[in-house]
């Protein structure tokens, strides 16, 4: 019998990059969500480890280990094996931690699978793994080592659209002009309403976009179609390329998808809701 496990799509509704460590890292300060739009990954008894992959978003996936997937198994038991089937439904490297949270998904399947403890430090996985661990809104800090829960936010309709490139993390690093900028404030306002959340994130930033856009223009393309749909606020997620437009619930998210992919088809264009808390959205 398979065991399931979605992995949500990684949103970071700010990325502010507020330093860089003598080993080169960079420190950022983040408000993570999740969406229920994702990939998901099922896991069966076998005496070796494998992966296939399906789905819509399957082709150039690698199956090998170079796949974080079977790295995340290694990391869990180097000695157990299993079949692993994963379900791609996120673009890859777009901005929204898609092998992140499958390799997450991927632990959490096999501590069930194998009856072994799900790990706490998965840093050495890469630096989003520990927050996809918990899909949930989440500030990230450091190096993605220091997470702190974040209650009270407000329910939230979401458009994700990704022009179909994509931009390699480390290259948009490299081109960030800056790499000190002053984090978000200490405390989080209370954010009783979803006009409330996006006001306030109107005065935030993604540090990474301005850079990401000098080497994938299509972002800025990205950005001027969510500035006509009617959202709150919309920006990059991420390292790009995918950006992101936030709606009150039920006021217009699918009718601007819709909007988006009739005017750009070869488009990746998704509209769910943010994620509370771990769970598995409705099929």
């Amino acid at each position: 019998m398979a065991t399931e496990v979605f992995a949500p799509a990684k949103v970071n509704l700010t990325l502010h990059v507020t330093g860089r460590r003598a080993d080169g890292y960079h420190l950022l300060d983040s408000l993570v969500v999740f969406a229920d739009i994702g990939d998901t990954v099922s896991v069966e008894a076998s005496d070796r480890l494998s992966l296939a992959v399906d789905g819509p978003m399957a082709v150039g996936v690698p199956v090998d280990d170079s796949n974080l997937v079977l790295r995340a198994a290694r990391f869990l038991n180097p000695e157990r094996g299993a079949a692993i089937l994963l379900t791609k439904h996120l673009p890859a490297a777009s901005g929204i931690g898609g092998g992140s949270s499958d390799a997450a998904a991927t632990l959490r399947a096999l501590s069930e699978l194998w009856g072994v403890p799900v790990p706490r430090d998965v840093l050495a996985l890469g630096a989003d793994l520990p927050v996809c661990m918990a899909p949930g809104p989440q500030r990230l800090a450091g190096v993605g080592d220091v997470l702190t829960p974040v209650p009270g936010l407000p329910d939230c309709d979401i458009l994700l659209v990704n022009p179909g490139v994509s931009v390699a993390t480390p290259q948009v690093f490299r081109a960030l002009q800056d790499p000190c900028n002053p984090p978000m404030p200490p405390e989080f306002p209370d954010w009783p309403t979803t006009e409330a959340l996006t006001t306030w994130l109107s005065g935030q930033r993604n540090d990474l976009q301005a850079a990401a856009m000098s080497l994938q223009p299509r972002i800025a393309e990205v950005l001027r179609a969510l500035s006509q749909t009617g959202a709150l606020h919309h920006a990059m997620s991420g390292s790009g390329a995918t950006c992101f437009a936030l709606f009150a619930p039920d006021t217009g998210a699918a009718a601007a998808a819709a909007k988006v992919q009739s005017q750009y088809p070869g488009w990746w264009v998704r509209s769910g809701r943010l994620l509370g808390q771990l769970s598995r959205p409705a099929q």
